[in-house]
C-alpha cells in the first residue's frame, strides 16, 4: 500500500481560532500525527490538508496530510496504526470492518473509530460538452470512464453504478487531476467523480474548457438507492458554473477516524476543536458547512473513539455506551 507523504505544517496562523484549545495533561499525546487523505486534485486532499494544518497550528503538534488510495487504503493504514487518522466513507468503512475490503481480504479492520462527521460525497459523471454527452444514457457502448485512484470510494462503487445502470465501459483509474486531464485531451470519454463537492478536478476543468456536468432521472436514482448504500442528493447549481440548474445524483456520507489507540484527552481536543469552529473549516474546504455535530447521526458502522463520544456527550449529542470503542 504505496503513500506518498504531503507534511503541512504551519506555524503562521491561518486558521487559528483566537482560543486555542489547551489539553489538561499532554503526556501521552503523539509528537505529531498524519492524515490519510486520497489523491491530489480530490476534495479529500484539500480537506484533510487544511484541517491537519488547523489542527497542528492550534494544538501545538505538528500535523500533515499523506496522498493514498483513498477510503479503503485508509481504512487498513489506521486500523494496522500506519496513520493515526483518516478520512473514509461509510460504504468502504462497513466491508472493511466485515473484511471484505479488496485490500486484505478477511481482516476484519475494527480498530478504527469515528471521530465527526464531514460531508456528503455526491456520485457525479463529468463530460466534454463537446462530446454531445448530456446523460447516462447517452454514455456511448465501449465507453472509457475514468473512476479515480484505484480502492477510492468511487472505484469501488461506481462501476457497479454504471452496471446496475445498463452501461457497457472500459475501465481507468488514476488520480482526480490525471483523470481530468486526460478527459480534456480526449484519452477518455466521461469521468465518474465521487467527492465533495465543489471537486477541485472539476472546477479546474471549468476554467480551461466547456464541461458538462451529469445528473441521474427519476428512475435511474431509484434505481440506485435501491441497490446501494445511498441516498438521494441535489447539487446546487451554484457549485459550478457549467450548472444551470440543480443536478440530482445519489450521495455517501464521509466521516474522520482514528486509531482506537490514540489518547482520550488528544482525540477529546481535535474533536473539540473542529466541531467548535465551522467557519474555520467552511474556510478549508465548502464542503465544510456539513460538518457539523448535527450529523453525528449519520454514522451507523464505525465505534466511536471515547475522546469523540465525550465532546457529544458533554454537548448535548447523546452517544450511547453500546457504540463506543471501550
Amino acid at each position: 500500500m504505496k503513500t506518498q507523504s504531503v507534511i503541512a505544517m504551519a506555524f503562521i496562523s491561518t486558521f487559528a481560532v483566537t482560543s486555542p484549545a489547551i489539553a489538561q495533561d499532554r503526556s501521552d499525546w503523539p509528537d505529531n500525527f498524519t492524515v490519510g487523505t486520497a489523491s491530489q486534485g480530490g476534495t479529500y486532499f484539500a480537506y484533510g490538508s487544511g484541517w491537519a494544518n488547523f489542527v497542528a497550528e492550534n494544538l501545538g503538534v505538528s500535523g500533515g496530510a499523506e496522498i493514498t488510495g483513498g477510503p479503503m487504503q485508509n481504512m487498513a493504514l489506521v486500523h494496522t496504526g500506519d496513520l493515526k487518522f483518516g478520512l473514509t466513507t461509510m460504504g468502504p468503512a462497513q466491508e472493511s470492518i466485515d473484511g471484505n475490503s479488496p485490500l486484505a481480504p478477511g481482516m476484519k479492520m475494527d480498530n478504527v473509530c469515528a471521530m465527526f462527521p464531514m460531508y456528503e460525497t455526491p456520485f457525479s459523471v463529468t463530460a466534454l460538452s463537446s462530446s454531445g454527452i448530456t446523460s447516462i444514457s447517452d454514455i456511448p457502448d465501449g465507453a472509457t470512464i475514468g473512476f479515480g485512484p484505484a480502492g477510492s470510494t468511487s472505484d469501488t462503487y461506481f462501476p457497479r453504478i454504471m452496471e446496475t445502470l445498463g452501461v457497457n465501459f472500459e475501465r481507468r483509474n488514476g488520480s482526480w487531476s490525471d483523470l481530468g486531464g486526460q478527459l480534456q485531451d480526449g484519452l477518455i470519454d466521461v469521468v465518474a467523480f465521487a467527492a465533495g463537492i465543489p471537486i477541485p478536478a472539476v472546477s479546474q476543468l471549468e476554467v480551461q474548457t466547456d464541461v458538462t456536468i451529469i445528473g441521474m432521472t427519476d428512475e435511474e436514482a431509484k434505481k440506485v438507492t435501491d441497490n446501494f448504500p445511498v441516498s438521494e442528493f441535489t447539487i446546487p447549481a451554484s457549485t459550478y458554473q457549467s450548472l444551470n440548474e440543480p443536478s440530482r445524483v445519489v450521495s455517501m456520507w464521509n466521516f474522520a477516524m482514528v486509531n482506537c489507540d490514540m489518547p482520550e484527552s488528544f482525540v477529546y481536543e481535535i474533536t473539540k476543536l473542529t466541531m467548535e469552529n465551522n467557519d474555520k473549516m467552511v474556510s478549508i474546504h465548502k464542503a465544510a458547512k456539513n460538518s457539523v455535530p448535527e450529523n453525528y447521526t449519520k454514522n451507523n458502522v464505525l465505534q466511536w473513539h471515547p475522546g469523540a463520544a465525550r465532546w457529544f456527550n458533554e454537548n448535548g449529542y447523546t452517544i450511547e455506551d453500546s457504540k463506543i470503542n471501550q
